[in-house]
């Protein structure tokens, strides 16, 4: 190979690879929302999407490895609630049941893998249980 040829190689080798690296997404690119930010007191189903903040399109067929649920947002952070991840309504919405105990403030905090991108998304949500 000429010394021309390696240059020119090794440029576009070095071009491609700064065109992936920017592509590619971090974690904070990511976010969970709520679809309603109330529930019923009692069982709840609660829907939340998770998106891709650039281009605000839903994230489909992510991993969910830790849900909690609690009522941080009344300064009672270790009154837990039961919440067991349904299956998905459809691509980038994900579904949780719920048993809120009493009315007020609960926090749903999130964990999740992204598939391609290393790292993980979490986020906690506020939303108010109703009598």
């Amino acid at each position: 190979m000429s010394k021309t040829s390696f240059s020119r190689a090794l440029t576009a080798a070095l071009l491609g690879l700064a065109l992936t690296a920017a592509a590619r997404a971090d974690t904070k690119d990511y976010e969970f929302q709520l679809v309603k930010d109330e529930a019923k007191q009692g069982e709840a189903i609660l829907d939340v999407r998770l998106v891709d903040k650039r281009t605000s399109k839903p994230v489909p067929n992510a991993v969910i490895f830790a849900k909690r649920i609690d009522m941080a947002p009344d300064s009672m952070e270790e009154m837990t609630s039961k919440i067991e991840q349904l299956p998905s309504p459809e691509p980038g919405l994900y579904r949780f049941k719920v048993k809120l105990t009493m009315a007020g403030g609960w926090r749903l905090s999130l964990g999740a893998k992204v598939q391609g991108e290393t790292g993980t998304v979490e986020n906690k949500l506020v939303f108010k249980a109703t009598k």
